[in-house]
């Protein structure tokens, strides 16, 4: 039995939600393989194969939430994939890690960000999202305090909301650029580091 799911993507990670309402985390099977995925709880299974580029499994994390599985992929090179699976050629695949070719960009762009995570949560009826009257009712709010806010406070936000996951988001850009933010997963949910195909 699939499962519904969908992607969002930085240059730094691909986050994916699976939507499998009441899932437990006792029983849910994630597995982290460079290329792969594979998603398992009770009868549904979900794998995604082969990834448009290569993922870092020890440093993948997942959340357990009452309507989605959230899966963040870390990507081994930074860059936008345009997609999440595809036959493309690994560009990983043939070189050394020494020659990995890195972005020359140096300043992170937080307003593209943004523009991403306010793609992903887009409104939505109830027959496409079950999750809608959740984090979809509150966003007008938070796109509101977004639009009116000043450059230091909008970067505040999307790191502190990037860097844990989306379980903090501050305004506070003096306190956030200090270090990363840290993970603070809501009450009744909790938040897990994956475990490596390889281990």
């Amino acid at each position: 039995m699939s499962i519904r799911h969908e992607y969002y993507e930085s240059d730094e990670r691909t986050t994916v939600s699976i939507f499998d309402r009441g899932a437990d985390p006792a029983k849910v099977s994630i597995k982290f393989e460079p290329r792969k995925v594979t998603y398992t709880h009770g009868d549904k299974n979900l794998v995604l194969e082969p990834l448009k580029g290569q993922i870092s499994p020890d440093a993948c994390e997942y959340t357990v939430g009452k309507v989605k599985v959230e899966l963040r992929l870390i990507k081994v090179a930074q860059g936008r994939w345009g997609g999440l699976i595809g036959d493309s050629p690994d560009p990983l695949a043939n070189s050394a890690s020494t020659s990995t070719p890195t972005p020359l960009r140096q300043k992170k762009n937080w307003d593209s960000l943004t523009t991403d995570i306010l793609a992903a949560e887009k409104e939505k009826s109830m027959e496409e999202d079950p999750n809608v009257g959740g984090d979809s009712a509150v966003n007008p709010f938070f796109q509101k305090i977004f639009a009116d806010a000043d450059e230091d406070t909008k970067r505040a936000m999307m790191k502190s909301y990037s860097e844990s996951g989306g379980t903090t988001l501050s305004t506070n850009w003096d306190e956030v650029k200090k270090g990363t933010v840290e993970v603070k997963p809501p009450e009744g949910q909790e938040w897990k580091k994956c475990l490596s195909v390889f281990s």
